[in-house]
């Protein structure tokens, strides 16, 4: 006779109750296992969507997913370990500069990332257009690449977290992603295994993000920040501007291309800015806080960094990055600054051109994006080029060029507003 009954567990969560902490184990080992089936699992996502779960109950929910699997441990390691998540975004290329940045001042970044799905990149996927890279490393390989480069930037084993990975697919089709207790316990599961001592949380907000307003990221920014500390995890979040893409370049080998530019000393003003603010982030929770961050951008340090973990992993930092064999060039249809420039038509397009993929197994086009020519804010005459589209199948302009419509709004009298990036800040 098992010990609990998953109809009791959902009525009760239906019903606003809660979950006991022996409930929710229960929950999670036999759904990992099978017992209780995805029907049930639904119908609890869908309970937990709409009536919420306490404090107490998220802990307990991301504990049980950790416990699912299997944890990483750097005792042996003799740096400090900081990471970062990020919730998402077009462009948002970050974690490129941002790892070797951070291994500069000697703290390790063990970044488990993940692949491109809908109009998001993915890390993976922009890594794995540099010649020869791979995104797999056995558990050896990844302490020992920590341990010698500072930085390692793979895909995550099966092992973290499968109670996880099979909510995750569930959440996608029965409408419960936009659950918070589900979100966060989704990605904080993930992270705690990951076993850093530290974590910085970039929680993106506006049209081209998971979360579309302020108030909903800061509400899943303060779930995950409470997360971290109660596991233990030194973390805080930065809530971050997502309605522009970030940069100048969407698709996987153009986002390479200007992370190199960002190491190299140069880059988009907006790229520098977030990659310096998060590496501040992460040195300071990892105990360092008289450091000149910019300075290492600059002066090359970051970039040996860089092409040290870029061969680590089999990539040749120095091989031509892949290139579209299509070009279509969009022009400004008048003078004026550009006001509007919006993130999610932007990532569709790029999408729809072959940057990304509508299901995990979709291959994708390394050359694929876009480049934009000017940005939020930029002055701009009618007939220079507003942007690039790139693909490898010119039969994929007209829908790219069909998510692109009302992307944009150029203003004549407009006075220039700068950007803010960071928007606000969430400390344990």
């Amino acid at each position: 006779m098992s010990e609990f009954d998953a109809i009791q567990l959902i009525t009760t969560k239906r019903e606003k109750g809660e979950l006991s902490t022996p409930q929710i184990n229960w929950l999670i080992a036999n759904y990992t296992s099978g017992v209780v089936a995805d029907e049930q699992m639904s119908a609890m996502a869908m309970a937990i969507l709409l009536n919420g779960m306490s404090r107490r109950e998220i802990k307990d929910l991301t504990m049980a997913m950790i416990a699912s699997g299997e944890t990483l441990s750097y005792a042996g390691l003799a740096a400090p370990t900081s990471d970062k998540h990020s919730t998402g975004g077009v462009g948002d290329k970050i974690t490129l500069p941002l790892a070797p940045l951070v291994a500069a001042f000697g703290v390790a970044v063990p970044q488990l990332s993940g692949r491109g799905l809908g109009h998001t990149g993915g890390t993976l996927d922009k890594l794995e257009s540099i010649k020869g890279w791979r995104a797999s490393l056995t558990n050896d390989e990844f302490h020992k690449q920590l341990a010698e480069v500072g930085a390692v930037i793979c895909a995550a084993g099966a092992g973290l977290a499968p109670a996880d990975k099979k909510l995750y697919a569930l959440r996608d089709v029965t409408g419960t992603v936009e659950a918070i207790p589900l979100i966060a316990s989704s990605i904080m599961s993930k992270k705690i295994a990951e076993g850093t001592s530290s974590l910085v949380l970039d929680v993106k907000v506006g049209s081209g993000a998971f979360m579309k307003n302020i108030d909903r990221a800061r509400e899943l920014a303060t779930v995950m920040v409470q997360l971290g500390q109660d596991a233990g995890v030194n973390t805080s979040a930065l809530l971050t501007d997502m309605s522009t893409p970030l940069g100048l370049e969407i698709g996987n080998a153009l986002e390479v291309k200007e992370s190199v530019e960002v190491l190299a000393g140069g880059g988009p003003s907006d790229v520098v800015e977030l990659t310096i603010e998060l590496a501040r982030e992460m040195l300071r929770l990892a105990g360092k806080t008289d450091v000149d961050v910019a300075a290492a951008l600059k002066d090359g340090r970051a970039m040996d960094k860089w092409r040290q973990m870029i061969a680590a992993q089999g990539g040749d930092p120095d091989a031509a990055l892949p290139e579209a064999r299509e070009h279509q060039v969009i022009l400004a249809p008048a003078d004026g600054v550009i006001t509007h420039l919006d993130a999610l038509q932007v990532g569709t397009a790029s999408w729809r051109l072959g940057a990304g993929r509508a299901r995990k197994e979709d291959p994708v086009q390394f050359g694929a994006g876009i480049t934009l020519h000017a940005q939020l804010g930029s002055e701009i005459k009618a007939g220079q080029p507003l942007m690039t589209l790139h693909t490898d199948e010119a039969e994929r302009f007209s829908r790219a060029i069909e998510a692109l419509e009302g992307s944009f709004k150029i203003e004549a009298a407009a006075v220039p507003a700068p950007r803010k990036i960071l928007l606000d800040r969430i400390d344990g």
